[in-house]
Order: C-alpha cells, then structure tokens, then sequence
C-alpha cells in the first residue's frame, strides 16, 4: 500500500517563508512526475508545480520566482520552498505523485497540509 505523508505546512505572515515536505511510503517500483496543488473551499484544485524524473520544472504563473519545487529521488521525496509568500497563497496544499508499485500504476495524493498567509 501507497502513502504520501505531508508536513510543513502552519501560519506565517505575508512576506515570510514555509516549506513543504511530502514522503511516498509503501511498496514503490518507480516514481515519476511530482507535483504541489492547492485548493481553497468552492475553488478548483490548482497545479501550483511540477517536477518531473529528469529534474525539469515548470510552475504556476502565479508562483514563478517565489516558490521552488524538488526531489530526493533515493528518499522518494518532493519538497516545495515558498518564498515571499503572500495572503492569495493561502489554501490547502497537497502533494501528487505519478508512480508505479510492481502491480499497477498509481496516482497518488497526500491528506492535504493547510498553509495560512496573514496579512
């Protein structure tokens, strides 16, 4: 059985700095793209980044040159560095991992970590 397990996220003030840490547990043959969503209640999910195998990035307009995506490949890890942050980035974070287990392939999501931006 597939877990990920998120941490990091909590309250911070406009202008400050929160990182968070997803893990993938169980029984993983292969990892592929990593990725950060958010969500506020009554919105869509949004794809805030991605990281894929080879390391390339791609982020929200919204998030570019504030927020940085990686991975531990050795320890089937994604992390996400928030700089700068600012109240519109409140939501509910959750980590989605594309992987494969020796069954089948999964997509899998973390139970959401809440980041509170405070003007």
């Amino acid at each position: 059985q597939v877990q990920l397990v998120e941490s990091g996220g909590g309250l911070v003030q406009a202008g400050g700095s929160l990182r968070l840490s997803c893990a993938a547990t169980g029984t993983i043959f292969r990892i592929y793209a990593m990725r950060w969503y958010r969500q506020n209640p009554g919105q869509e999910r949004e794809l805030v980044a991605t990281i894929t195998t080879s390391g390339s990035t791609n982020y929200a307009d919204s998030v570019k040159g504030r927020f940085t995506i990686s991975r531990d490949n050795a320890k089937n890890t994604v992390d996400l560095q928030m700089n700068s942050l600012k109240p519109e980035d409140t939501a509910v974070y959750y980590c989605n991992v594309a992987l494969r287990t020796f069954a089948r392939d999964l997509d899998a999501w973390g139970q959401g970590t809440l980041v509170t931006v405070s003007s």
